[in-house]
């Protein structure tokens, strides 16, 4: 696939607006793992390869494992390798991602509150929202992943 515009010098201000965003995340109270978790697991929903590639090759320079990677799509399957605190962050980033399936359910919802902050909450929805909208982005103009 051809890349078919960028939209950081085709809109400039659109994405100066995304990075507000992305600066705001970088002020939230979740460790850089849970992030990568989030990111990757919307973008392997989304199928996005280009934040795919950014977001396993972060995940590892934090020091997330190869193998935690490997399995994520399947963590249901592989929970005691995630702490009960992420597959609360996972169940959210799915039924957020999947929204128009059914919403972030009450039980979803409940079991993050015990783990979370109201103000926490906020900020992961803010940032499986965020992934979403990169995720669009690049797999909408065909960003390619660097070789």
């Amino acid at each position: 696939m051809s890349a078919r515009l960028n939209i950081a010098t085709v809109d400039s201000a659109a994405y100066k607006a995304m990075m507000g965003l992305e600066g705001y995340l970088q002020t939230i109270s979740l460790n850089h793992i849970q992030k990568e978790l989030i990111k990757i697991r919307a973008s392997q929903i989304n199928k996005c390869a280009f934040c795919l590639d950014m977001h396993t090759k972060d995940a590892i320079k934090y020091g997330e494992t190869t193998q935690r990677i490997f399995i994520l799509d399947g963590w249901r399957e592989a929970k005691e390798f995630f702490t009960e605190e992420e597959q609360a962050l996972l169940a959210m980033t799915e039924e957020i991602t999947l929204i128009s399936d059914k919403g972030l359910t009450e039980e979803t919802y409940q079991k993050a509150k015990s783990f979370f902050d109201d103000n926490q909450i906020a900020q992961i929805i803010m940032a499986i929202v965020t992934i979403n909208a990169w995720n669009r982005i690049a797999v909408s103009t065909h960003l390619p992943v660097a070789k």
